[in-house]
């Protein structure tokens, strides 16, 4: 039987969210809780920019979120490639790419903290 998108969704947050705690423990899992309210407060964009110049987890965490819009959207896993294509989409493109973003998280907020407790 296949998975449902949602189940997807959740399968790869386990999988990211696993590797992240792993790595960097506790600052993943602020980062990932923290994380949907910056994109809305910032934008996608902004906020993958910011990832990627803060480094350490924030980068771990820009790159599980790239991988996931990459296999649901099509879009770049690279930091530069990423960003260049969100430059040239269209307004509905643009928005559909974010509202997936803010799907997956909805999941790895909820299971990096569960992990982390473990």
């Amino acid at each position: 039987m296949a998975q449902t998108l949602e189940q997807k969704r959740a399968q790869h947050a386990w999988n990211k969210a696993q590797e992240g705690v792993a790595r960097h423990g506790k600052e993943y899992v602020n980062d990932a809780k923290g994380l949907p309210a910056l994109i809305m407060n910032s934008g996608l964009m902004q906020v993958m920019a910011f990832l990627h110049e803060k480094g350490g987890q924030h980068e771990v965490l820009a790159t599980h979120l790239r991988d996931w819009l990459h296999q649901q959207k099509n879009t770049p896993t690279d930091f530069d490639g990423f960003m260049k294509t969100l430059l040239t989409l269209p307004a509905r493109d643009f928005q559909a790419i974010t509202t997936e973003a803010f799907a997956w998280l909805k999941w790895l907020r909820q299971i990096a903290p569960a992990l982390a407790k473990e």
